[in-house]
């Protein structure tokens, strides 16, 4: 199972939200090139990128630090937040970035995933992020009437084949991720599922890797390592299924 570490930019600085509320945030460095820096020496293999001021205000606001970043390390990285059009995508991918997360555009602009989907295949992922079972959009500001496994199904139809499935009442909260609803998703759509939100121990990645064989693939980790509940290093390993020691 893949660890992929969280960076969530918003000001320019590594914040993390909780449950993605604006008013709710904790800034973690000032300098997210060296936290990037960090993720890399502990063995990262993809780093999750996030430009929370793009979520909320719909254009990334945090793309020179996004490419400053991209030119300071090796490894690859994904970007998500605020990219609703093709000329984002494009700009995006010509920096470097090695994977484009679409959320909102997801759900209220099928012909741009359609267009950058077939355009740059597997290299498009969407994020579909939920409240109490139902897709938030607009930096998870606003919930819509659609649930998250009927969204997945939907875009399973039109070729996506991976997803970052996210509970936003638990991001941040280091509650544990909600791991009915995890399975649920892989299992109804058929999808490769990496699973976000209140990770907050090794077991919570044991419990996630049992779900391989459901489509969990991977997980993403973002507070857990910044309060040092645990170290990339050693989710690395039980991932990888090494145990703890």
């Amino acid at each position: 199972m893949l660890i992929i570490p969280a960076i969530d930019l918003r000001n320019g600085k590594c914040v993390r939200l909780l449950q993605g509320r604006a008013d709710a945030e904790t800034v973690f460095s000032d300098d997210p090139i060296s936290v990037a820096k960090r993720w890399e020496a502990g063995g990262a293999e993809l780093i999750h990128v996030v430009d929370l001021d793009g979520a909320f205000t719909g254009e990334p606001r945090n793309f020179e630090v996004i490419r400053n970043m991209i030119e300071a390390i090796n490894v690859p990285i994904e970007v998500g937040g605020g990219i609703r059009s093709m000329d984002t995508i494009v700009k995006f991918f010509e920096i470097g970035v090695s994977r484009v997360i679409l959320g909102t555009a997801a759900i209220e602009d099928q012909k741009l995933l359609e267009e950058a989907y077939n355009t740059y295949g597997e290299k498009i992922v969407v994020g579909i992020d939920a409240k109490d079972g139902m897709v938030a959009v607009k930096g998870w500001v606003k919930k819509t009437g659609v649930t998250a496994v009927d969204l997945g199904c939907d875009l399973r139809t039109i070729g996506i084949k991976e997803i970052i499935f996210t509970d936003v009442k638990r991001d941040g909260t280091l509650i544990g991720p909600n791991l009915a609803s995890i399975e649920e998703m892989a299992e109804k759509t058929g999808l490769k599922v990496i699973a976000s939100g209140g990770i907050s121990s090794l077991k919570d990645i044991e419990d996630l890797k049992a779900l391989e064989t459901k489509g969990v693939y991977g997980v993403i980790i973002g507070k857990a390592l910044y309060t040092n509940a645990f170290t990339l290093e050693r989710a690395i390993a039980i991932s990888k299924g090494l145990g703890e020691d």
